[in-house]
């Protein structure tokens, strides 16, 4: 921001959501009844997310260059996004003149034992990781907290040596904790 003591905020390749946006009034949605009383706001509109998948889908098969994709989903929480997200790389694929072939696994990534860091990442389901070799992975986390456990994640992936590893997050947490790691395509700050 020209003439101000305040750093402009890096855009990048996100939606950056400044901590004082008050956020949407209720009364301009609709949403279900059970959640009366609960809301104050909207932060994020339904469409701004599926828009914003769209884009990434988008920056992602840039980025990959129209080559098959390796989708690693992390779970629980990035089912839904990771859904998204393969079905707008998948309308990308079948509008284009190649065919990219896309193969979905899933993992869990435990790095607490009741609610403490067990210093170490356990990574649990997934096919055999050593097929991963020469591959084009692209892992799809809902949100980034700190980046230690996506840090460990690439370690672990990187053994196998596959072609290319990129990382989508649906949200990127701002935290103090953070070490800095930011995926290659995502939405933003939370």
């Amino acid at each position: 921001m020209a003439g101000s003591s305040e750093e402009a905020p890096d855009f990048g390749r996100g939606v950056v959501i400044m901590d004082d946006w008050p956020g949407y009034d209720l009364n301009l949605f609709t949403y279900p009844q059970h959640y009366y009383g609960d809301l104050e706001y909207v932060l994020i509109p339904h469409g701004i997310i599926v828009d914003r998948i769209e884009r990434l889908a988008k920056d992602i098969m840039k980025d990959i260059g129209y080559s098959d994709i390796m989708v690693l989903c992390v779970l629980k929480g990035g089912y839904k996004f990771c859904a998204d997200l393969v079905e707008h790389l998948k309308n990308i694929s079948r509008n284009s003149d190649r065919f990219i072939s896309m193969k979905v696994d899933f993992i869990r990534l435990k790095s607490y034992r009741n609610d403490q860091s067990m210093g170490e990442m356990q990574i649990i389901g997934g096919d055999d990781l050593s097929s991963l070799a020469g591959k084009n992975v692209l892992i799809v986390e809902d949100v980034v907290g700190t980046g230690r456990t996506m840090k460990a994640l690439l370690s672990s992936i990187e053994k196998y040596k596959p072609n290319m590893i990129k990382v989508a997050s649906l949200l990127v947490k701002r935290t103090s904790r953070s070490d800095g790691f930011r995926p290659d395509s995502h939405m933003r700050d939370q």
